[in-house]
């Protein structure tokens, strides 16, 4: 545990040194945000049209989406970029010749991710509540419980990443292009409701569009369906595949 604490410590430290993670964990959901606030506002559908994000009101639709996207921000970008440049500086091999366990590793990478996401979530949760008009969480522990679940998850995908992706520049590269695919297509850009059937077969795989779901379970009862397996599925695969292709070198 001590190891660990001090692993955490270390990791974090070296992610703050990376602008990168400044930007995506905390600036650029707040501006997505704000700039869909500002084109949907937050009126629901009426009785007579179609019903779109859910039913709900765009803003009451998205700031849980958005609380799901910054984990996904810190996990996807963050992680990979920061352990392929581990690997490529020859971090993680001094760790490997102190006898560093690859859990550890692992461990600081989760610890890191959850201190980094719930910085940027409540940051987020501040803004959009001084701007918008949204319904309340319904159950704050519900939400906090789906909030350690997702950064567990999205850090172990993350991890994945990291771990079968050659260099720094590469991980960052298809971190990228995940998160915006995910961005587009898993409930947290343009409302599910207004997507093409093939769209709706990407957004059903990515890990984002179950995470909103849940997210937006907590936060306003509206039901996640089978999300909650597939979203833990998609943890435990990415975990075991992450930790069997880790690589010190």
């Amino acid at each position: 545990m001590r190891t660990l604490t001090r692993l955490s410590w270390v990791e974090l430290k070296l992610f703050l040194r990376e602008p990168l993670t400044v930007v995506f964990s905390l600036a650029l959901p707040l501006i997505i945000l704000f700039v869909l606030g500002g084109v949907f506002g937050n009126e629901a559908s009426g009785p007579a049209e179609d019903i779109v994000y859910r039913g709900v009101g765009p803003m009451t639709y998205y700031v849980p989406a958005y609380v799901a996207l910054v984990v996904a921000s810190v996990c996807v970008i963050s992680i990979p970029t920061h352990l392929a440049g581990n690997r490529e500086r020859g971090v993680l091999k001094r760790f490997h010749a102190s006898s560093v366990s690859a859990w550890a590793v692992a461990g600081a990478e989760v610890a890191v991710a959850a201190v980094l996401s719930l910085v940027s979530a409540v940051l987020l949760l501040i803004a959009a509540s001084l701007i918008y008009d949204f319904e309340p969480a319904a159950s704050i522990p519900a939400v906090i419980g789906v909030f350690a679940l997702v950064t567990v998850g999205f850090a172990a995908f993350g991890i994945l990443l990291g771990a079968i992706l050659p260099t720094a520049r590469a991980a960052q590269a298809v971190g990228m292009l995940v998160w915006f695919i995910m961005l587009f297509l898993g409930g947290a850009g343009p409302p599910p409701e207004v997507l093409t059937d093939a769209m709706r077969t990407v957004a059903d795989i990515t890990p984002l569009w179950h995470a909103v779901l849940m997210m937006q379970d907590a936060w306003l009862g509206l039901d996640a369906g089978l999300s909650w397996l597939i979203f833990v599925g998609i943890a435990a695969l990415s975990a075991v595949l992450g930790l069997r292709f880790f690589r010190w070198e």
